[in-house]
């Protein structure tokens, strides 16, 4: 099954993920243990092939202390 192609696919919403993780102090495998995914789909959503569901959205955004709106608005 291919990947889920985001919905910004020039990656801004990747680079504002990644930017919010490193500024958290976690590994993208720290991350992947808070939200319960493997490794692999931290890098998906950071490289803008995944885009999650909104229940791992709000998971996302809560382990890294920012808001939805945050990494996904525009």
């Amino acid at each position: 099954m291919a990947p889920v192609r985001a919905a910004e696919p020039d990656g801004t919403t990747g680079a504002r993920i990644r930017d919010a993780r490193k500024a958290a102090g976690l590994t993208q495998q720290g991350m992947a243990a808070e939200i319960q995914v493997s490794r692999q789909t931290v890098i998906a959503m950071e490289t803008g092939d995944y885009a999650p569901s909104v229940y791992l959205a709000i998971k996302v955004a809560r382990v890294l202390g920012v808001t939805v709106e945050d990494l996904w608005g525009h």
